[in-house]
């Protein structure tokens, strides 16, 4: 009967040497030293024991290839110890170059230029969906058809856009790896037309001014605790994302100059973005310092209920929300006052590169780096203008009721 991985893992090391076995002869001998994998056999009428590593560092899957490869060394009238030098050192060349290994480094050699929620959904993503399956296998041994058969089983799971994303990530790792000498293809490219077609749903935000203006008064209304509510109020005036409104910090904020200098690290495209605050901002977070900017011992401008030394939790806004009666789904997001912004920034007549890069869009290259330097002034005047806006349409709301 064939080993699972839970077996394995609760084998443990003991002054009683045991055999845990496998299928075809190969085995898993455990002692006090460690667990190593085995394989026994017969060649030129003598008994032999093969090594074929020693786990964890050698998994199940690489430990099976391994035993296939021995076998079939075996049908060819071969002795698979004298092939190739020793099948340790075989496997611990494979090692080097299996697919797990080629991601892990690849995600390395990325983490510096992403945002570490980017980095931990990356690997998330591929321990969940792919080092299962295609792990162990060297990354020139993975053809089109094991890669479909992961995203198959992404498929079945009712993930259609997981799979698109991860088949996306796999080919990344497939050019990696060419670059590294330890592929020769990207098979992803085959798979084009194979996967199940998904449609992406829009993050969820109003479009109307009137509906804008309900959530607006509904929010200044808001009867939860007083840190979120500010929270909630200022996200719209700023719209940067609800992670980067989260983590804001007093020390990257000055409120003599109107400027709130959020560092490359903590966003999504890992560079530094200022956010011009308008005056109406400037009076919310004048209204929060008493509770987190008074003593100098509170780092977070919008601290945790229960714990001030941690940032507001990440459920914490669309929760409000809900509260207030919105439809997080389909109406209305933390996220997507970002969207709102867009909208009607456009619809106000302000230059699409002044508002993409107060959405801290990437803009690439020189042209990029000389907007970021050049439009400030002109971004100061259209916070102001934002907020003004939004002012004049919870106004009118009011005086309609």
């Amino acid at each position: 009967m064939a080993l699972t991985l839970a077996q394995i893992k609760a084998a443990k090391p003991s002054d009683k040497p045991m055999k845990l076995s496998d299928e075809h002869g190969m085995y898993l001998f455990v002692n006090r030293s460690g667990k190593y994998w085995r394989f026994d056999y017969r060649f030129g009428g003598k008994r032999k024991t093969m090594s074929i590593g020693v786990f964890p560092a050698v998994g199940l899957a690489q430990a099976r290839q391994a035993l296939y490869e021995a076998r079939a060394l075996l049908s060819k009238g071969m002795d698979p110890m004298k092939q190739n030098g020793s099948a340790e050192a075989v496997m611990e060349e494979k090692s080097r170059n299996d697919f797990e290994s080629v991601a892990r480094d690849w995600i390395k050699n990325m983490e510096e230029t992403w945002a570490s929620e980017h980095e931990s959904r990356v690997r998330r993503s591929l321990e969940n969906w792919v080092f299962p399956w295609i792990g162990a296998k060297t990354a020139s041994e993975i053809h089109a058809a094991d890669l479909l058969s992961v995203a198959r089983r992404i498929e079945e799971a009712g993930r259609l856009e997981t799979a698109h994303r991860v088949v996306s990530v796999c080919g990344q790792v497939f050019r990696y790896a060419m670059a590294c000498g330890k592929a020769y293809r990207d098979p992803s490219q085959d798979l084009r037309g194979a996967l199940k077609p998904y449609r992406s749903k829009p993050r969820a935000a109003v479009t109307s001014k009137a509906r804008l203006a309900e959530v607006l008064c509904a929010i200044d209304g808001y009867a939860g605790n007083f840190q979120t509510r500010l929270a909630l109020r200022l996200l719209p005036l700023v719209f940067v994302r609800p992670k980067e409104l989260r983590l804001m910090e007093w020390a990257e904020v000055d409120l003599d100059a109107g400027l709130w200098s959020i560092p490359g690290p903590k966003m999504k495209m890992r560079l530094p973005h200022v956010v011009p605050l308008a005056r109406q901002a400037i009076r919310i977070l004048q209204e929060i310092k008493p509770l987190s900017g008074s003593s100098g011992d509170v780092r977070f401008v919008f601290p945790g209920v229960r714990d001030k030394g941690q940032p507001l939790s990440n459920m914490t806004l669309n929760a409000a929300l809900q509260r207030l009666g919105f439809d997080t789904q389909d109406e209305i997001t933390s996220h997507g006052f970002r969207t709102v912004a867009s909208t009607f920034l456009h619809e106000l007549g302000f230059p699409s590169d002044a508002i993409e890069l107060q959405l801290a869009h990437r803009i690439g290259g020189v042209r990029g780096v000389y907007m970021r330097s050049q439009y400030l002034d002109q971004r100061k005047a259209m916070m102001q203008a934002w907020a003004d806006f939004l002012d004049s349409i919870k106004s009118d709301n009011r005086a309609a009721v």
